[in-house]
């Protein structure tokens, strides 16, 4: 399937979707690859070749090395908050190295991943598509956030049991690599990676940031497989300071995901089904409501805490036609919908779907043509703190500047045509559409004109 990546974005090798795929990248490289391919030869993996054939020996060894690259140009083409036309790149590199341990020392089925990224650029969203007085929801860069800066974004060890039935994981690593996985083919971020760390990133971090974990996976069938995870609740990872911190000082608490995952084949095509819950044993704020349940922007009292924050999501991926000739070209079909507390989270649901079509043309049987829709809806309470804000600063005009315009829903589409240039290089060229950036009526929607680029060194 065109979008079934399991290593991930919030970019490519970050989300989605999960991110294994400098693992994965790898071992198509083996089975591609019989001769050593000078570099720059379009059917090698890899742009800089197979190293005079070590990179090959070496992964036959059990040592993989990967450098992957995402870079994402936006362009403000009409609307948005900040009519100035300009244009803005951001960019990725992940440098990484996976260990097969079975190989290496004899483990049976062990392995070790360590990956650090580098992330840097600007976002047109900032400043040009959202009003920067309250910002936006999603992002037309999804590879731009969690600060600009270096980071040790994996650092685990891997060991699975009892044929395989049992997978135990340990060490530093987001929640979207393994819960609520989903790939980053899109540029929006709306339609990239996990879902629930876009919408409660106070609480779920996703890609890059990494911090202590533990996720252990079951296999109740060969399709059907259940995981539960404990992951260190600590915003001072956020912080770009602390791209490489170990410590656990900060730590407010733990965040408990539990998943249910089934990956069928409808007619021999494959599909993915995800539903699953979170809970953060960390203490939250109200987003209205001080301890009295008056609004705390009017009381001048401090807003409330609560003791937990949690939620909920749904995923579906699903293959639904393919060619006779090929089984990866056809029509795909895909959905995600996210639930969060809505006393303490400032989005309360969220909605998305869309397709991907592989091999669209005979001519190009490896590019990919997607469109995808969504819809992120905020918290009424939410709204009514921003408006009782402006109500206790005596400010009702929206040209204020300390007026804080109150959020609803903001809507967001994407189509994109992925050119296969390479087996090492995919370009993307995207068109996005935000009705009502930042949930703000009074932003002019805005066209966006992108370009995402996926490479690998």
């Amino acid at each position: 399937m065109p979008n079934f990546k399991p290593f991930k974005d919030s970019a490519v090798l970050h989300p989605t979707a999960g991110q294994k795929a400098m693992t994965l990248l790898g071992a198509f490289g083996l089975a591609t690859c019989a001769q050593a391919a000078p570099a720059f030869d379009s059917e090698s993996p890899w742009m800089l070749g197979d190293w005079n054939g070590n990179r090959t020996e070496l992964a036959k060894k059990g040592y993989d090395f990967k450098i992957d690259f995402v870079g994402e140009m936006g362009s403000n083409l009409h609307g948005g908050y900040d009519h100035d036309r300009t244009a803005r790149f951001s960019d990725q590199f992940a440098f990484g190295s996976h260990l097969d341990l079975g190989k290496i020392l004899g483990w049976n089925d062990a392995e070790f991943q360590l990956t650090i990224t580098k992330r840097d650029g600007d976002n047109i969203s900032n400043d040009r598509i959202n009003d920067p007085r309250v910002g936006g929801f999603t992002s037309a860069q999804e590879v731009w956030g969690r600060g600009q800066t270096w980071r040790l974004t994996q650092m685990w060890y891997q060991q699975k049991f009892f044929d395989q039935k049992l997978d135990i994981k340990v060490g530093r690593f987001g929640q979207g690599e393994d819960f609520n996985s989903f790939p980053c083919d899109f540029q929006n971020l709306a339609f990239c990676g996990s879902q629930v760390g876009n919408w409660a990133g106070s609480v779920w971090y996703n890609w890059p940031v990494s911090q202590w974990a533990l996720r252990v996976k079951y296999h109740l069938t060969p399709e059907l497989y259940a995981q539960i995870g404990a992951f260190e609740q600590n915003p001072s990872n956020l912080e770009r300071g602390n791209g490489f911190k170990l410590s656990g000082s900060g730590t407010q608490g733990t965040l408990l995901p539990v998943e249910l995952v089934w990956t069928p084949k409808l007619n021999g095509l494959p599909g993915e089904y995800r539903a699953g819950y979170y809970y953060s044993s960390a203490k939250a704020t109200d987003v209205y409501k001080d301890s009295n349940g008056q609004p705390a922007a009017l009381s001048g009292e401090a807003y409330r805490s609560s003791s937990s924050k949690h939620g909920l999501w749904l995923g579906a991926q699903q293959q639904i036609t393919s060619l006779a000739s090929d089984h990866s070209r056809g029509l795909s079909l895909f959905a995600n919908a996210t639930l969060h507390d809505k006393k303490t989270n400032a989005i309360d649901n969220y909605v998305q779907a869309g397709l991907v079509y592989k091999g669209l043309f005979d001519a190009r049987a490896k590019d990919d043509i997607g469109f995808a829709m969504a819809r992120v809806h905020v918290n009424p309470a939410y709204r009514k703190n921003a408006e009782a804000t402006n109500q206790a600063n005596l400010i009702q005009d929206y040209d204020n500047p300390a007026y804080l315009p109150p959020q609803d829903t903001e809507y967001s589409a994407e189509l994109y045509y992925g050119v296969h240039v390479t087996n090492w290089l995919t370009v993307r060229p995207n068109l996005q559409y935000i009705r009502h950036p930042g949930g703000v009526d009074k932003v002019d929607d805005a066209l966006i004109g992108g370009i995402k680029i996926q490479s690998s060194f």
